[in-house]
């Protein structure tokens, strides 16, 4: 069982997948840590700029 690194509150900066969707990029705030899929810890996020949540996996962020 992996450890979430970040915590509900932080800042970071989402990077999609090659093939998904780049438009969504950019800086947002952990809302919350959810289960893990597989192996990987997943968190909601949410964007600064518009307010739309997702739910993304730990390794499409960067601390920032």
């Amino acid at each position: 069982m992996a450890a979430h690194k970040y915590s509900p509150g932080q800042s970071v900066q989402f990077s999609p997948h090659r093939y998904e969707d780049s438009s969504a990029r950019g800086t947002y705030t952990i809302v919350t840590r959810l289960p893990e899929e597989g192996n990987t810890p997943q968190y909601r996020i949410k964007a600064r700029t518009d307010g739309r949540e997702r739910v993304v996996r730990e390794d499409q962020l960067v601390r920032i």
